[in-house]
């Protein structure tokens, strides 16, 4: 929805998130929320303003007045969000969250009157299938509300407003006056099961408030930065799939990396590129459990034949993620196509293993207990890697223009081998430690000849080649060589002269043509916070923390980062909100008020900083 509630969406920095651990929803500025996923990130139930118009799915509430003054905050330490409208008339908050606990995901928005007496609307548009199919919509028996059936997915909207269908829509006009409270319930059901009875919205506000705010007072505090990482924690947690501990990049769909055009990808999954930085924020930051949540989800996915592990997995561990458009769809601002499931599943990637074998031993150092099963599982996998470690892949950013000896998997293949080496030495487990070992002093002199430019003075994106890529920021944080090596000194030369770009960091130049894509992304607001991480470690404090405070002034009024930044349109692009920035913006803020991730990561390849 546009900002004065016309056809088009809103900018994605306009959206708040709300959540349950199950499911999510973007509200708008405007009282509008244009993107609902029920009942879990990745159904099919989902309907999707954001990705169309109004008629492919939204639910407004907001005063008839034109043009209010629009506040809003999140209720401290919690995902409850309060939007104020103040009109000439008068002034009425918004009161948006997902009930903690329900039997089924269910959207409580609760009006209530500040000042004056303000006339609202209600404008409920339900439909199924991104947007595709008009459920069938019949009143309830007691008159309390209407329910929405379309296959197998239903809704039950309850509210003492009266209500009218109009247009294919449920509309409702009311108004509230100074002390008044007037409830909105939208709850999910299977069509094949009862109506979920009603609930006490007011109760179901209180119990919400009251979870979210206890499981913030378990943050351990970050000087200064508390309040950006303890929001940056409680959107991850909102990410995170309660069943099953996975945490999702991201809870939409087809937002595009740069407006207008096609890089539009599915972020509906979890990636194992984020294992450790998962686990280590999670960890450092004091939550031990959802830590080992996500361990459990880690071990669980990547379990079987060691063949088959995959770069991401669904929020169950799902192994198969069709890619599919919606070409029902305009998408985004007219960026298409819509894309369901994401094809790149089916890529193979090296730097996973690292990522895997990390996570597990950052687990084991942590003292998150681990049953012999993920050993032999490890050992398995690691046997895999050895006999392909020098075969070209994909690489991070699942490029689409061939495989390549990309240098920062190559990285991180050593990183599972040092890992796990060191693993089987400190706990004395099976492993062909001498074998192993030998390895990774051959994988290091490899990655160092070969991944190496001397005329660049950098390490490359890839054998041969003089691009450059962010990703070799991770070359000091995963301790392959220690922060003042000329290399390292060398290739953050080479990044700030080739990838920084009005004061943040590109992944990778896209107008070469090599990744197979049309040209054009915003900055990856990640990248930049791995700037500041090298910077921290390099002592390089004053510039480390103008980096950090740059990105802090990008997030939206509410503290929430997409996946990049269009600095010429001044505007957040990619997927939203993004897990990757607020685990890096964790990440970052640990490491500059003590001993962060990326100190500790850097910790574990000391050792073989001679080499």
């Amino acid at each position: 929805m546009s900002r004065d509630g016309g056809e088009g969406p809103l900018p994605i920095e306009d959206y708040a998130l709300i959540g349950d651990c199950r499911s999510a929803a973007l509200v708008g500025r405007n009282g509008s929320i244009d993107w609902l996923c029920l009942p879990r990130f990745d159904s099919d139930a989902c309907f999707a303003a954001l990705l169309g118009n109004r008629t492919h799915g939204r639910f407004r509430i907001a005063p008839t007045s034109p043009a209010p003054r629009v506040r809003r905050t999140y209720r401290n330490g919690t995902l409850v969000l309060e939007t104020e409208f103040e009109t000439e008339e008068g002034t009425a908050v918004v009161i948006d969250f997902m009930v903690w606990g329900a039997s089924q995901p269910t959207l409580v928005r609760l009006v209530q009157g500040r000042q004056g007496r303000v006339a609202m609307e209600l404008d409920l548009v339900v439909r199924f299938d991104y947007g595709r199919t008009i459920p069938w919509v019949t009143q309830l028996e007691d008159g309390s509300g209407i329910s929405a059936i379309g296959g197998p997915h239903a809704l039950v909207f309850r509210t003492p407003v009266a209500l009218r269908g109009e247009d294919m829509a449920t509309r409702g006009h009311f108004s509230v006056g100074e002390g008044q409270t007037i409830p909105f319930v939208l709850g999910y059901w299977s069509s094949n099961e009862r109506v979920p009875p009603a609930l006490d919205a007011m109760h179901a506000l209180g119990r919400t408030e009251a979870h979210w705010r206890q499981w913030s007072r378990r943050m351990r505090e970050a000087g200064e930065w508390t309040e950006p990482v303890r929001r940056s924690l409680l959107t991850l947690k909102a990410l995170t799939y309660e069943p099953t501990g996975g945490m999702v990049a991201a809870p939409t769909t087809s937002l595009p990396e740069a407006l207008g055009g096609t890089r539009n990808w599915d972020y509906r999954y979890c990636w194992l590129r984020d294992a450790t930085l998962t686990l280590v924020a999670l960890m450092e930051a004091g939550y031990f459990d959802e830590a080992a949540a996500w361990r459990d989800w880690l071990h669980r996915s990547v379990a079987g034949s060691p063949e088959q592990v995959q770069i991401m997995y669904g929020i169950g561990g799902e192994r198969r993620l069709s890619e599919w458009e919606a070409a029902w769809l305009p998408g985004y601002e007219g960026a298409r196509p819509v894309r369901i499931g994401n094809a790149a599943a089916e890529q193979r990637q090296l730097d996973v293993y690292g990522e895997v074998m990390d996570a597990l031993h950052h687990a084991r150092e942590g003292g998150l207990p681990l049953a012999h099963a993920p050993w032999a599982l490890q050992q398995a996998v690691m046997e895999h890697l050895e006999a392909m470690w020098e075969e070209p892949d994909d690489g991070i950013w699942e490029v689409r223009g061939g495989r390549r000896h990309f240098v920062h998997s190559k990285v991180m293949a050593w990183v599972a081998f040092d890992r796990v080496v060191r693993d089987a030495e400190t706990y004395g487990l099976p492993a062909p430690i001498t074998r192993w070992r030998a390895l990774v002093r051959r994988m290091h002199e490899e990655i160092c000849a070969r991944g190496f430019d001397t005329t660049k003075n950098s390490f490359t994106q890839s054998y041969g080649s003089p691009a450059l890529d962010a990703s070799l920021l991770m070359i000091p944080v995963v301790g392959f060589l220690p922060p003042d090596d000329p290399r390292v000194a060398g290739t953050v030369a080479a990044i700030e002269r080739e990838l920084l770009v009005d004061g943040f960091v590109r992944r990778y130049r896209t107008d070469d043509g090599v990744d197979g894509l049309p040209p054009g992304e915003g900055m990856f607001l990640a990248c930049s916070f791995w700037l500041a991480d090298v910077y921290s470690m390099q002592g390089r404090m004053r510039e480390a923390q103008a980096m950090f405070e740059r990105l802090l002034a990008l997030r939206n009024d509410v503290g929430l980062l997409a996946e990049e930044y269009d600095p010429r349109a001044k505007r957040q692009v990619g997927n939203f909100p993004q897990a990757f920035s607020h685990l890096a913006l964790v990440g970052t803020a640990l490491n500059l008020v003590a001993r962060g991730p990326a100190q500790t990561r850097s910790r574990r390849g000391r050792k073989n900083w001679t080499h």
